[in-house]
């Protein structure tokens, strides 16, 4: 599913024009982009966490060359399933 196929399911859903829908989408999404900018934990129930986990340094491998590279230290956006969606079958 993308961005695109998540906005037509709200203006299937509620009758809502594309317009308010995509703002109402793209409102969610800024809202979180900038809660994990800040370090913040989002969780939403009955879905799952989102986290802001540090990343070392680290040293990895060109693959054409084989030379090694450095890896600098930075920022990962972790997610951890809530019980209901682990739960839901495949």
């Amino acid at each position: 599913m993308i961005k695109q196929d998540l906005i037509q399911r709200i203006v299937d859903r509620t009758g809502l024009p594309r317009t308010k829908a995509e703002a109402a989408v793209d409102t969610i999404f800024d809202g979180m982009k900038r809660a994990l900018a800040q370090g913040d934990r989002i969780e939403l129930r009955g879905f799952g966490v989102f986290t802001v986990k540090p990343r070392k340094t680290g040293i990895g491998r060109n693959p054409r060359t084989g030379a090694e590279v450095s890896i600098e230290p930075g920022k990962a956006v972790r997610f951890k399933p809530g019980k209901e969606l682990q739960a839901l079958p495949n």
